[in-house]
């Protein structure tokens, strides 16, 4: 990798825990294009990696506001569904998962803008766990679901929980991908290469996070989501 490469990779992902940091949401759907178009092969596990002191540190700093029932069981499904989401990678081509996740992430986006509010249950926490299982193991993407079944919650709570999860579900994936000889050791070294650059992002967070309200919150989720569908979309 160039110094040219790496210094991108490094802007990339400082921005990125930012928004991350800031909003619990935003470091795949801004490092995966980016990461895709300088260096294919540093995906899925490079944002993966990368992804996991920021969780650390932002489950931590919000850990008061933690919903561990919701998270207990989006950990339980997306665990059990992390298999299946490596078999995607074997069985379906790039195009094909690519238009199936992001026609999906669009439509969810498109029925919450219409449906009324509501307090997630277990049917809901389950379906995000195994969707996040599936795409994030196959493609590195799995915020979607999760913003979706907590853009009504208080924005502190949707940082924690979904951090935590994607925690759990970051080392799970990564051990399966390792284990099954689909990951690459070099990828892991640029990921923690970059460390600084992603604490960076990540304190300058704490200056802004507690300013974000739940209304501008659940419109950034329902944003996001649709973002993060036509950006999929647009890769096939």
């Amino acid at each position: 990798m160039t110094g040219e490469t790496l210094a991108v990779l490094a802007v990339t992902v400082a921005a990125a825990s930012f928004v991350q940091g800031s909003s619990g949401l935003g470091f795949a759907l801004i490092v995966a294009p980016v990461a895709g178009i300088l260096d294919p092969g540093l995906l899925p596990v490079f944002v993966l990696a990368s992804m996991v002191p920021l969780n650390v540190y932002v489950a931590w700093r919000e850990r008061a506001a933690l919903d561990l029932r919701g998270a207990g069981w989006i950990t339980g499904a997306r665990l059990a569904a992390t298999p299946g989401g490596l078999a995607l990678l074997w069985l379906i081509p790039d195009h094909g998962l690519g238009l199936f996740v992001g026609l999906a992430t669009i439509l969810a986006a498109l029925v919450s803008l219409a449906a009324p509010v509501f307090t997630p249950g277990r049917a809901a926490f389950v379906g995000a766990g195994v969707v996040t299982g599936l795409t994030e193991t196959a493609t590195g993407v799995g915020g979607p679901p999760l913003a979706l079944v907590y853009q009504h919650r208080p924005p502190g709570e949707l940082r924690s929980t979904v951090a935590l999860c994607f925690l759990v579900g970051e080392v799970a994936s990564l051990l399966l991908l390792f284990g099954t000889g689909e990951g690459d050791p070099a990828d892991l070294g640029w990921a923690l290469a970059l460390t600084p650059a992603i604490a960076a992002g990540a304190w300058l967070s704490r200056l802004v996070h507690h300013r974000v309200d739940a209304r501008r919150m659940r419109l950034f989720v329902l944003v996001f989501a649709l973002v993060s569908g036509v950006v999929l979309l647009l890769g096939v």
